[in-house]
């Protein structure tokens, strides 16, 4: 799915709006050193006068004339020495040094949604959200997170399985940039496992990797539009290479869909095709490990136990034990 011209425009807008914001940021801060820092105003203005001296002379000097060079050496200098002032008034007067300093949303792509020509992560990441129903990300990740984790409802050896899950979840996270790994949670009803997809999705997305989350009878069924569909097709091609190339891929409730072969190669070729791409994918199932290998076949279950850490997830239903409660999130 292509963005549309709206939906490409509200996109841009947003990034315009980060630059506005801050840059009016960076404009009351400068305000607010001239108004509490005597003579920093006056340096700024050094700066000023001091850089177009050298704008002009790269403009108007003619040739490579020793003067020239040694003029702008000079300037040059003078800069550094004004830069170096301005610092050091900043740290006397308990600013860090770089306080005036532009700000970005994303300092990846400085709040273009581009680096060089190829779209940032944190533009990709909006295509995705327009085009994917954000509403299943956001909702997810409205109470999904670490902040809000409790071991309250979990003991023995639930416990234990679900902080081995928790600090797997953790260095998932931790690593994501120079460890390439896929996480299986699989285990009874209500245990946590779309929690912790949930958890690793938010700290990700706020990091501005691309992130991609379907249940698992979305994913086949849109992958079925896909291939059976031709009035379908061009409309879900980017759908279709967004799949196999967006940072994370979150495939929630397998086992949940009518499973056949379809299912089974789309979810092979899926897994296969990330795998060799070093693309992370997480799944959560409340399938046993016998029961992935009856229903998916074997070397769908091989993909998975030879290239995915497991963490098995056990217990009493959290959702019903919070009702029960009257607790959405007990205390710790």
């Amino acid at each position: 799915m292509a963005l549309n011209n709206l939906q490409y425009e509200s996109i841009k807008r947003v990034y315009e709006e980060r630059r506005l914001a801050h840059a009016y940021r960076q404009k009351e801060r400068r305000q607010e050193v001239y108004d509490r820092i005597p003579g920093f105003k006056e340096l700024d203005d050094q700066v000023i006068a001091t850089s177009m001296k050298q704008g002009r002379l790269l403009i108007m000097a003619k040739g490579d004339s020793a003067d020239r060079d040694a003029a702008l050496k000079q300037l040059r200098l003078d800069l550094l020495d004004l830069k170096m002032q301005k610092k050091k008034l900043l740290t006397e007067a308990g600013y860090p040094y770089d306080y005036l300093d532009l700000e970005y949303t994303c300092s990846q792509c400085r709040d273009t949604g581009y680096i060089d020509s190829e779209k940032c992560s944190c533009f990709r990441q909006m295509e995705v959200e327009f085009l994917y129903d954000a509403s299943r990300i956001r909702d997810l990740l409205a109470v999904n997170n670490f902040s809000n984790l409790s071991k309250h409802y979990y003991y023995g050896d639930d416990l234990e399985n679900f902080e081995h899950a928790l600090d797997t979840s953790h260095k998932f996270v931790n690593n994501f940039n120079s460890d390439y790994r896929n996480l299986l949670f699989y285990g009874t009803v209500g245990t946590g496992k779309s929690f912790l997809s949930g958890c690793i999705a938010r700290e990700l997305l706020s990091q501005s990797y691309s992130v991609i989350y379907f249940s698992s009878n979305s994913l086949f069924e849109t992958l079925s539009r896909y291939s059976f569909d031709i009035k379908s097709k061009d409309s879900l091609y980017n759908f279709y290479k967004d799949l196999y190339n967006c940072d994370l891929v979150i495939i929630d409730d397998l086992g949940t869909e009518v499973t056949n072969s379809f299912v089974t190669s789309q979810l092979f070729g899926l897994l296969n095709e990330r795998h060799l791409r070093q693309k992370s994918t997480i799944i959560s199932t409340n399938l046993s490990l016998e029961e992935l290998r009856d229903r998916y076949s074997d070397r769908v279950f091989s993909r998975i136990t030879s290239n995915y850490s497991i963490c098995k997830l056990t217990g009493q239903d959290i959702r019903i034990q919070r009702k029960l409660s009257g607790k959405l999130f007990p205390k710790k």
